[in-house]
């Protein structure tokens, strides 16, 4: 009845018409492994092809992922490519950086030849929509300067005093393989155009998510104007901001329309700061625009934590990543296999590097993360708490070095609890405090808790309950909490 006839005394009408933009639910939970094309070949010596990507597809959906994601897949520059670990001389059989874009073989709309033609992508694409995998395909916004709009277009590329065309920076860092585009050049209104093309041809291709280079560095209003134009046409398309800046920024950049971002989560370690910092994402309004997405590694950030924690450390930053957030992702292959050594001692760049070489991964390799990765991802893809964000609480411990979340799903049948062992060296242990009041439990009665990870199952009694993690043999527990006890002869509860 009311809303048939509101009390409309007070009501006033806004002098805007206001659109909503629905996103797929892709947007809200994502399970993310990036992989690079060129490395995927069993035959040693050879360039991967996306004939051979798809033979990793499966693999990858058995591990319960649902975004594949790969770096740029065009044409690589030639002029001034980059060696092996970044080295600024490169010898002949190099590949270079796949982020140095475009060569006379064609730009952003082009394929690397040794990758295959566009047919083989198209198949790829659709064997990946099969496996129900959505490809999310990096977009930088740069050019190789031997890559065509160079030629065609050298006004869209900003000069220094002496006539060259300036290339990209982030000190200490040179790119002399990259020129960034000028988003404010006389000619703007064509370099907006065809870069927007460039994003309709690739959704044209099956591609529904797009991970973006460095959106911070390009100018606002481009984005403003490009994302709508997109999700015109193409509503289901995401976009992911790879935005490592002031926290302004990276909220602003949502707030103009991308979908997801990265997030400093990788640098985030300490109990306090973890709390601190996701509490932040997930309990402020800073949740009404901005959709984080936390990464264990990257092929740029391998941090000190995984570089020195050895096993445990992986185990704990992907537990925490995947349960923390209801968008996660890997850096794939490197992280399966722990890789974790760096460049030089204080760098978070990967020694051997997979951005500037061609790698060989031994998939099979007994000491894989596989199996705890694939357990960590049915566990999300079977527990509603686990896929959205705004539940999240944190829970009182009395050890610093234990994390104790949960979350619940909205309509409070689903409640999973995590508890986290920060320290990959030492044993840890402690007494979690649970509002039982919360969850409906009587604080005199006794109720279970299943560790989803090995199927263990817990008699816990009253708020207050013992916890002993030995990162030798396990990191973290994933607990489903069940709120009557329900005694088993076979099975042995822990008190």
């Amino acid at each position: 009845m009311l809303l048939l006839y509101p009390d409309k005394r007070f009501a006033t009408e806004s002098d805007r018409e206001l659109s909503i933009v629905v996103d797929p639910v892709r947007a809200r939970f994502s399970s993310w492994y990036e992989l690079f094309p060129r490395s995927t070949a069993q035959r040693p010596g050879a360039h991967g092809t996306f004939a051979d990507c798809e033979k990793r597809l499966q693999s990858i959906a058995d591990m319960g992922f649902n975004v594949v994601y790969m770096p740029p897949i065009h044409p690589i520059g030639r002029t001034f490519r980059k060696g092996l670990n970044n080295n600024p001389e490169c010898q002949p059989g190099d590949p270079g950086s796949p982020w140095a874009i475009g060569s006379a073989d064609g730009g952003h709309k082009s394929i690397h030849s040794q990758l295959g033609t566009i047919a083989d992508f198209q198949h790829f694409v659709a064997k990946a929509a099969q496996l129900d995998l959505s490809v999310a395909l990096d977009i930088a916004f740069q050019a190789a300067p031997d890559h065509p709009y160079v030629a065609q277009h050298e006004s869209w590329f900003r000069k220094r005093p002496d006539g060259t065309i300036q290339y990209a920076e982030n000190p200490p860092k040179k790119y002399q393989d990259i020129y960034p585009f000028d988003f404010e050049s006389d000619d703007w209104p064509a370099m907006w155009e065809e870069l927007k093309s460039v994003f309709l041809y690739w959704a044209g291709q099956g591609v529904t998510i797009f991970r973006v280079d460095n959106p911070h560095t390009k100018a606002f209003p481009f984005w403003e104007w490009v994302i709508p134009e997109i999700k015109r046409d193409h509503p289901q398309v995401l976009f992911l901001a790879e935005a490592f800046t002031r926290p302004k920024i990276m909220y602003r950049l949502a707030k103009i329309g991308f979908s997801q971002s990265y997030t400093y989560f990788p640098w985030r370690n300490g109990k306090a700061e973890i709390s601190a910092y996701l509490t932040e994402l997930t309990q402020t309004p800073v949740r009404e625009f901005f959709r984080p997405n936390q990464w264990t590694n990257t092929p740029d950030i391998l941090t000190e934590f995984l570089q020195t924690g050895g096993r445990p450390a992986f185990a704990i930053r992907l537990l925490l990543a995947a349960t923390l957030g209801a968008n996660y992702g890997i850096y794939g292959p490197a992280f399966e296999l722990l890789e974790h050594l760096p460049l030089r001692p204080g760098s978070e760049e990967y020694l051997n590097s997979e951005k500037y070489e061609i790698r060989r991964w031994n998939l099979d390799a007994p000491d894989s993360l596989r199996p705890l990765i694939a357990r960590i991802n049915a566990i999300r893809n079977s527990n509603q708490a686990l896929q959205s964000d705004w539940s999240l609480k944190f829970h009182f411990t009395d050890n610093d070095q234990l994390l104790c979340y949960s979350k619940e799903s909205e309509d409070r049948s689903n409640f999973i609890l995590t508890v986290v062992n920060l320290d990959p060296l030492r044993i840890q242990t402690g007494f979690v405090t649970l509002p039982l009041n919360e969850l409906e439990i009587p604080v005199d009665t006794a109720f279970e808790v299943e560790d989803l990870l090995t199927g263990e199952i817990y008699a816990w009694r009253g708020p207050r309950n013992y916890i002993e993690l030995n990162p030798a043999l396990r990191s973290g527990h994933i607990l489903a909490i069940r709120r009557e006890l329900t005694l088993e002869a076979d099975v042995e509860y822990v008190l």
